[in-house]
C-alpha cells in the first residue's frame, strides 16, 4: 500500500470514523495485516516471529502472550469475514493445548522452546490471555474455545484471584510455589479486558462482574488518589510500590499512559455493558485520558513510553502500541461522547501512525520508531505482533463501544 495512500481526508467535515474513505483505509489495512502474520505459523507446531519483511527470525522462544494474541487477533478476522484465518486460530489452540499447558502441574506456562519448558512461570498476565483467546475463539465458533476458557478459569479461581481484594496477584513457580509478592496493574489491565471478552462471548455475570472490582480499584480509587495517573507497582496489601523497576518491556519503573488509554477504553467498555447506569464513568476515562495526552504526547509527535513522578518524562521511547491504545480509546469517546477536541487528537493519532509505524511495503507496523521518526530496532526485533494495531483498525468500525464479537461480523467480508 503506497504510504500516500489516504488514510482520511483532513479537511473532511464530521467524524473520521464515520468517513468512507478512513473506514476503507482501516479495512485494506487490517486485512493487509491478516495477510502479513498468516506468515507466523511454522510447518511444526508454534509460530514464528517476522521480520519487517516478513521472515521469520531465527529466535523460536515462544511466548504465552504471543501465542495467545495470534489466536484472539484470528478469531476477531474470521468473525468479520477475513478468508483464510482458520489455519492460525488451529495452530495456536493446538499449541497452547499441547506446549503451553502444564500437564503436570496445571495452568499454562510462560515460555517454550521447541518442546521443551524454557520459561516454566505461571503469570497472570499469560492466562488472562489464555482467557482472551477462548473467549474470542469461542465466539467464532472453535471447537476448543470452550475448553480453553474452562482451563483458563479454573486456573485463575485457584491461583490468581484474590476475593477478599477483588484483584488478581501476579505470579508464581511451575508448581505453584510462591516467589515473589509482587502486585500489579498490567496483568489486572488485561485482565479486565479479557473478562470483559469472555462475558459478551458466555453472558456468565461472574466475568462482568470481577472485571468492574478491578476497575473501581484502579479507575474509581487509584486514579483520582494520583492526579488522574494509574501507578503500574504495588506491595502484597495493593499499597503503590513507587521505587519498584522491573523488565524494562513489562514493568518499568512509574507509570505507562499507553495503560491509561487501554483502561479507559474498557471502563467504557464496562460501564456500557452495564447499562451506562455509572454517572462517573465517563467523566474518570475523560480525566485519565487527557491527563495521559497531556503528559505523553512527544514534541515530535507519538506517545512516551513511561512518565515518572507528576507525569515527567522518563523513558521517551516512541513505540506503536501506546498510539494504537490512544486510538482506541479516542473512537471510543467519539461513538459515546463526541467533542471537536476527540476528532482533532484522533485525525492526529492516526495521521502520526501512518506516516511513521504503518509499513506501506510490505504491511504490519514497526513497533518502534527513533529520535528522527524512523524504524528502530533497540527494543524489539521484528514485527512481535498483530494485536495492538489489528484492534486500532477493527474496533473503530464497529458501531458501539461493547460487543466486538457482534459488531464486527462480517465487516471485512
Amino acid at each position: 500500500m503506497p504510504r500516500h495512500f489516504q488514510i482520511g481526508e483532513n479537511n473532511a467535515t464530521g467524524q473520521w470514523i464515520t468517513s468512507q474513505t478512513h473506514r476503507d483505509w482501516l479495512k485494506i489495512d487490517a486485512r493487509r495485516q491478516f495477510e502479513f502474520f498468516a506468515g507466523s505459523c511454522r510447518p511444526d507446531p508454534g509460530f514464528y516471529v517476522l521480520g519487517y519483511d516478513g521472515t521469520p527470525l531465527a529466535d523460536t522462544l515462544q511466548e504465552l502472550h504471543t501465542t495467545t494474541r495470534l489466536v484472539h487477533c484470528f478469531a476477531l478476522g474470521k468473525i468479520a469475514g477475513q478468508p483464510g484465518c482458520d489455519a492460525v486460530i488451529d495452530q495456536g489452540v493446538n499449541y497452547l493445548l499441547s506446549h503451553h499447558f502444564d500437564r503436570e502441574f496445571g495452568g499454562f506456562v510462560w515460555g517454550v522452546d521447541g518442546d521443551e519448558v524454557a520459561d516454566p512461570r505461571k503469570l497472570a498476565y499469560g492466562h488472562v490471555f489464555v482467557l482472551l483467546a477462548g473467549s474470542s475463539a469461542y465466539a467464532a465458533g472453535h471447537p476448543d474455545g470452550e475448553k480453553l476458557i474452562q482451563l483458563a478459569e479454573a486456573t485463575i479461581d485457584q491461583h490468581f484471584w484474590e476475593e477478599e481484594h477483588g484483584r488478581l496477584c501476579d505470579e508464581w513457580n511451575r508448581d505453584w510455589t510462591p516467589f515473589s509478592t509482587y502486585r500489579g496493574m498490567n496483568a489486572n489491565m488485561h485482565g479486565v479486558e479479557a473478562l470483559l471478552a469472555a462475558y459478551e462471548a458466555t453472558g456468565r455475570e461472574k466475568f462482568l462482574t470481577r472485571a468492574g472490582q478491578i476497575l473501581n480499584f484502579f479507575m474509581g480509587e487509584i486514579a483520582p488518589e494520583h492526579d488522574w495517573r494509574l501507578p503500574e507497582h504495588y506491595h502484597a496489601n495493593w499499597a503503590v510500590d513507587p521505587s519498584y523497576s522491573g523488565d524494562p518491556m513489562f514493568r518499568p519503573a512509574g507509570t505507562t499512559p499507553g495503560h491509561s488509554f487501554e483502561l479507559a477504553r474498557l471502563l467504557l467498555q464496562h460501564w456500557d455493558l452495564r447499562g451506562r447506569a455509572d454517572d462517573q464513568a465517563l467523566s474518570t476515562a475523560r480525566n485519565v485520558v487527557q491527563t495521559a495526552l497531556q503528559d505523553a504526547w512527544h514534541a515530535d509527535g507519538g506517545i512516551i513510553y513511561t512518565l515518572g513522578e507528576g507525569g515527567a518524562p522518563s523513558i521517551s521511547a516512541r513505540y506503536w502500541w501506546p498510539v494504537t491504545e490512544a486510538i482506541g480509546v479516542l473512537a471510543t469517546f467519539l461513538k459515546c461522547d463526541p467533542t471537536p477536541t476527540d476528532e482533532d487528537w484522533y485525525r492526529k493519532l492516526w495521521t502520526f501512525a501512518g506516516e511513521h509505524f504503518v509499513d506501506p511495503q510490505h504491511a504490519g507496523w514497526f513497533p518502534e520508531i527513533d529520535h528522527a521518526g524512523n524504524p528502530t530496532d533497540h527494543q524489539f526485533k521484528g514485527k512481535p505482533d498483530i494485536y495492538h494495531a489489528l484492534q486500532a483498525e477493527l474496533f473503530p468500525l464497529c458501531g458501539g463501544i461493547s460487543n466486538a464479537y457482534k459488531g464486527l461480523r462480517g465487516i471485512l467480508g
